[in-house]
C-alpha cells in the first residue's frame, strides 16, 4: 500500500486555482508537507504543518496565495493554491515524517535536499498557462 497518495493536478490559466489533496494510508505522522519540482530545478518545499497541532510554515514564494489544511479524521492533506502563476508550473509531491520535526521552516528545506527521512507521493502535474 503506498504511504501517501497525492490528486487534484491539472491544468489551469494564470490567475486560476487548484487544490491538490494527499491521502495518507495511516495518519501516523507528525509532519506532512507538501513540494515541488519545477522544470529544470531541484526540488523545493511548498508548505509543511505538524499533523498534531495547528503551526504551518510556507515558503516565501506562495506566502498569501496557497493554504495547507489537512483532515485528521479522513487522513488528508490539502493544498489550495490561488492566483497561480506560470512560474508555480512543475510536479508537486506530498511527503509525510513520522519522527518529530520541531522546527516546520527547517524541515521544508531539509527534506527537499534529503527525502529519505520521509514518505513520498508519485507526484501530481500542476500546469500554469499565461
Amino acid at each position: 500500500q503506498v504511504p501517501v497518495v497525492e490528486s487534484g493536478g491539472g491544468s489551469v490559466q494564470a490567475g486560476g486555482s487548484l487544490t491538490l489533496s494527499c491521502t495518507a494510508s495511516k495518519f501516523i505522522y507528525s509532519t506532512m508537507g507538501w513540494f515541488r519540482q519545477l522544470p529544470g530545478k531541484e526540488r523545493e518545499g511548498v508548505a509543511d504543518a505538524f499533523i498534531g497541532g495547528t503551526a504551518t510554515e510556507y515558503a516565501d514564494s506562495v506566502k498569501g496565495r496557497f493554504t495547507i489544511s489537512k483532515d485528521n479524521a479522513k487522513k488528508m492533506l490539502y493544498l489550495q493554491m490561488n492566483n497561480l502563476k506560470p512560474e508555480d508550473t512543475g510536479v508537486y509531491y506530498c511527503a509525510a515524517r513520522k519522527a518529530y520535526y520541531s522546527d516546520l521552516a527547517h524541515w521544508l528545506v531539509a527534506a527537499a535536499q534529503d527525502p529519505s527521512g520521509a514518505v513520498w507521493g508519485q507526484g501530481t502535474q500542476v500546469t500554469v498557462s499565461s
